[in-house]
């Protein structure tokens, strides 16, 4: 999948998720996805995907100290795994959650804007495995921006605010169905208790 399909992609399966889930729509309604890949992770069995995305931190961000809460950061290193595994796999399921790690590096305040990215070190045949790095985007890339390069991938990164990781269980198995022999006889012991009951 091309880099532009693979953001279609990514953001249609955001778009799917985000009135579904109210502390994803109350924490990231302003959250921008600029950037989306699947990228060759040196396995022929798999590829890894990665995604880039912005959020301007407002005051539902911070906590009583007026810098970002680490719920929230929490929050992001959950967001951007799901994603990036969307990214490399092309899925709209993107499992549940089985661990998630964070680090608190630094403080970022209401005002500053984040730029998230996420990727994918493995898919397996039942977990995904993701980092997510959660960064200060520097003012002055902010300042440059035009209309063109507001979505754009990376070019300067920002001091770290927090880095995660984030395991996913993966394999959903279909539901298993019923011998069918024993169908057959569950039906016929039915009919026999029915028949049964009229006579």
């Amino acid at each position: 999948m091309d880099p532009a399909a693979t953001l279609v992609h990514v953001r249609t399966h955001w778009a799917g998720i985000q009135p579904n889930s109210p502390i994803y729509n109350l924490f990231f309604s302003g959250i921008r996805i600029v950037d989306a890949r699947r990228e060759d992770v040196g396995s022929s069995s798999t590829s890894g995907g990665r995604i880039l995305a912005r959020l301007p931190v407002v005051p539902i961000h911070v906590n009583s100290k007026h810098i970002l809460h680490g719920a929230v950061s929490a929050a992001l290193v959950d967001w951007a795994g799901g994603m990036a595994i969307a990214a490399a796999t092309g899925r709209h399921q993107t499992g549940v959650s089985v661990d998630i790690h964070v680090s608190y590096v630094a403080a970022a305040r209401a005002g500053d804007e984040l730029e998230i990215e996420a990727w994918v070190q493995r898919v397996g045949r039942s977990l995904a495995y993701t980092s997510i790095e959660i960064r200060q985007r520097p003012r002055e890339a902010r300042e440059d921006d035009d209309a063109a390069a507001a979505d754009s991938p990376v070019r300067t990164r920002g001091p770290v605010v927090a880095v995660g990781s984030h395991t996913k269980y993966v394999a959903f198995a279909e539901p298993k169905k019923a011998p069918e022999a024993h169908v057959k006889s569950e039906a016929s012991d039915a009919v026999a208790d029915a028949e049964h009951k009229a006579a």
